[in-house]
């Protein structure tokens, strides 16, 4: 199936797609019922076939975003498009002429699909009386009818690249929102990393001031303030090397969502826990807000489990619903009742939830451990 991408593009207007297939199998058709009736010469059927499978083999081709390259794919379709009314299908190929244009609106610009449709229009005019030998009525005639469709495939076309412009700003607005929200959550967190490690640093310090009292009048007293500065000293570099890890971009190495969580959740290994991370359900796109508040949770469930529970083992379940996403972090340690009193940051999680409309619970699990569950409502996202 993968050699028919082309025909699942998604910058392609899928009606364009519909009418090519549409025409360009009539056009076959009336090629094989020329030949069954012997209408027309052997060159001529040559020469229009030839014109048509150049155009089959164009399409493919064509770029429908300015970013895909193959721009000169464009102008060689409306050429080749044009060509099959001299070649024997006159009329017929018109909707073909109109989707080259469009699709010169596409790559191009409006403006210069808007002057080819006009100098194809004057050509037309003059075209039908001298080649076709017809009225110069009827060559106005003809010039009508390809304003009416040509007004209808560009006002088509101008409504698809704005909407296309305003993907492309939802999808900036989006990043920047995550953006923010990850600085928003990563100065909060500096705020407690500062509070963390300095109140060890404050402690090494009266310890190391009172073991320069001691060292002479009490020289046990003073290496024992030296000892307990030492292990507070581990302490605090282990701890900083935890708020290091928390303090790393939610978007890791370009990551969202559960792959995010992934990544979260790999980053502790060699830290003397197994963690375990599993996704159920079709996975759908998560909010900033939403996917900020469950990489928190997973955080803080890895990271408590690691310096309060005694864990062995952390396991980490993401399951989407049909309007909710429930994160369920439970590990295999002592458990502890003052987790739910929110000493371990878990109180302000549980507001970002409740503003998100969803509910944060912290307890011990009855077959031991320690679990939290975050459960969040989905909400659309603009892809």
């Amino acid at each position: 199936m993968a050699g028919f991408d082309w025909l699942r593009d998604a910058d392609r207007p899928f009606l364009f797609n519909l009418v090519f297939w549409a025409v360009t199998a009539v056009m076959a058709a009336g090629l094989v019922q020329a030949v069954l009736l012997g209408v027309g010469s052997v060159l001529e059927y040559v020469l229009f076939a030839a014109n048509l499978g150049l155009v089959v083999a164009l399409w493919p081709m064509l770029p429908w975003d300015r970013a895909e390259g193959r721009r000169w794919a464009a102008p060689l379709f409306l050429v080749a498009t044009t060509m099959l009314g001299i070649s024997g299908a006159y009329s017929t190929q018109l909707p073909l002429i109109l989707i080259a244009v469009a699709n010169l609106a596409f790559i191009y610009s409006m403006r210069a699909a808007t002057v080819i449709l006009s100098c194809l229009a004057v050509v037309m005019f003059a075209a039908v009386p001298l080649i076709f030998h017809k009225t110069v009525l009827d060559g106005l005639q003809e010039m009508g009818l390809g304003a009416v469709l040509a007004a209808f495939v560009l006002g088509m076309t101008s409504s698809t690249l704005a909407a296309r412009r305003s993907r492309e700003e939802a999808r900036g607005l989006l990043e920047r929102i995550r953006e923010l929200a990850v600085a928003e959550e990563r100065a909060r967190m500096a705020s407690e990393m500062h509070d963390s490690v300095g109140h060890h640093l404050t402690v090494i310090k009266m310890g190391l001031e009172n073991a320069e009292r001691f060292r002479e009048r009490r020289p046990d007293a003073a290496w024992e303030e030296v000892r307990q500065a030492k292990e507070l000293t581990v302490e605090a570099l282990a701890d900083a090397r935890r708020w290091v890890r928390a303090l790393r971009p939610l978007a890791l190495d370009g990551r969202v969502g559960s792959a995010a969580l992934e990544r979260l959740a790999a980053s502790f290994d060699g830290t003397g826990i197994s963690v375990r991370f599993e996704v159920r359900g079709e996975e759908r796109l998560l909010t900033p807000d939403v996917e900020l508040v469950l990489y928190r949770v997973l955080q803080e469930g890895l990271t408590n489990a690691l310096r309060h529970a005694g864990a062995e083992h952390v396991r980490g379940t993401l399951t989407f619903g049909d309007d909710r996403v429930v994160l369920v972090v439970s590990d295999d340690g002592k458990g502890r009742d003052d987790r739910s009193s929110g000493g371990f940051g878990l109180t302000s999680l549980a507001d970002r939830a409740r503003a998100l409309g969803g509910t944060l619970t912290g307890a011990n699990a009855t077959r031991g451990g320690f679990e939290l569950r975050a459960e969040l409502p989905l909400t659309e996202v603009v892809a």
